[in-house]
């Protein structure tokens, strides 16, 4: 299975706006990248097999993440509730 490194961006999330709001404190952006981690990788959890993906990141001025995944689960991805939008990164020439 080849995999490729994917964005995974998610649809609206009031708490995810609420600590976006709030992360000027140490605090808060502790709380936001706490809660953006644990969100997405029970995403990747609950839609993919243990062991066939690697998240590399979430981003914190999106709802989103960076994974490496084949096409297949991209496609899963794409049907999972929460999940706006999955994109093949692209390499700028």
């Amino acid at each position: 299975m080849e995999s490729e490194m994917y964005f995974v961006f998610m649809n609206y999330d009031p708490e995810y706006e609420r600590l976006r709001a709030d992360s000027r404190s140490k605090r808060g952006a502790y709380e936001l990248d706490s809660y953006l981690s644990t969100k997405h990788d029970g995403l990747l959890a609950a839609t993919l097999e243990p062991g066939t993906y690697k998240k590399t990141f979430s981003l914190v001025i999106v709802d989103g993440f960076a994974v490496e995944i084949s096409e297949d689960q991209a496609n899963a991805l794409r049907s999972a509730k929460g999940v706006r939008v999955v994109e093949k990164n692209q390499e700028l020439a």
